[in-house]
């Protein structure tokens, strides 16, 4: 009983800590004064330096990172993991090339803003929601891969923040997209290993439901955040 007591409030503080990092962060989005120098001051094709900062910005990227969670949360299966991160994949890869190529108009806080919400809706589905209140499932791959859409307009909208050279771009954003696929692959493999270890504890479940109820508050804080910006901006 001690033990399951200790477990439990560990979980607990390590989501509060978690929500305290991104109330804390939460304009900061993983890039530091190192890559906005080197984004403003680049020229030409920097293959490897995008690549790195793609990477990086994946890594760090917890509004990404926290859909991802809830989106492998309960799949079992390698293929089933592998069928909606690449949905996701798909979805980002597409909207971060177009918008950055075409240089699209995009209003970052509302972006972000429908990027908080993925993380409600996928917090919330995990938790039966929609079963329990619509008896009604919506279909999970089509709502990855439309999330993952507004997911890299996201990206593109942080890349459009800084106005680097257009030489060599689609080379660069390539290169960037790659490293976002580094960096998740590396983020996804921690979190599977931690939550696979998690599964084999009889309070899997109670420690999900808990998860999920955190993730879902996480999301409803970065909405707030993120509209707040959107109207005093």
């Amino acid at each position: 009983m001690k033990a399951v007591l200790l477990n439990k409030k560990t979980t607990l503080l390590v989501l509060l800590a978690l929500l305290s990092f991104i109330t804390s962060n939460a304009y900061a989005h993983g890039v530091d004064e190192n890559t906005q120098n080197f984004l403003t001051g680049n020229s030409g094709v920097a293959f490897i330096p995008f690549l790195y900062i793609g990477a990086k910005h994946m890594v760090t990227g917890y509004d990404h990172l926290l859909f991802l969670v809830g989106v492998i949360f309960f799949l079992y299966r390698t293929k089933e993991i592998l069928l909606y991160v690449s949905m996701f994949t798909i979805g980002h890869s597409i909207t971060l090339l177009v918008g950055v190529m075409t240089n699209m108009a995009i209003n970052a806080y509302l972006i972000d803003a429908i990027i908080a919400i993925s993380i409600i809706y996928k917090g919330f589905d995990n938790l039966g929601g929609f079963q329990r209140f619509f008896s009604k499932q919506p279909n999970t791959k089509a709502a990855v891969l439309i999330f993952g859409l507004f997911h890299g307009l996201g990206l593109a909208s942080k890349l459009q923040e800084f106005q680097f050279d257009r030489t060599g771009l689609l080379t660069n954003l390539i290169g960037f997209n790659i490293g976002v696929e580094i960096g998740q692959f590396l983020a996804l493999a921690l979190v599977l290993i931690l939550v696979s270890i998690w599964r084999k504890q009889n309070s899997f479940m109670r420690f999900a439901t808990l998860t999920n109820t955190i993730l879902m508050s996480a999301g409803f804080l970065l909405l707030g955040f993120q509209l707040t910006g959107f109207f005093i901006s």
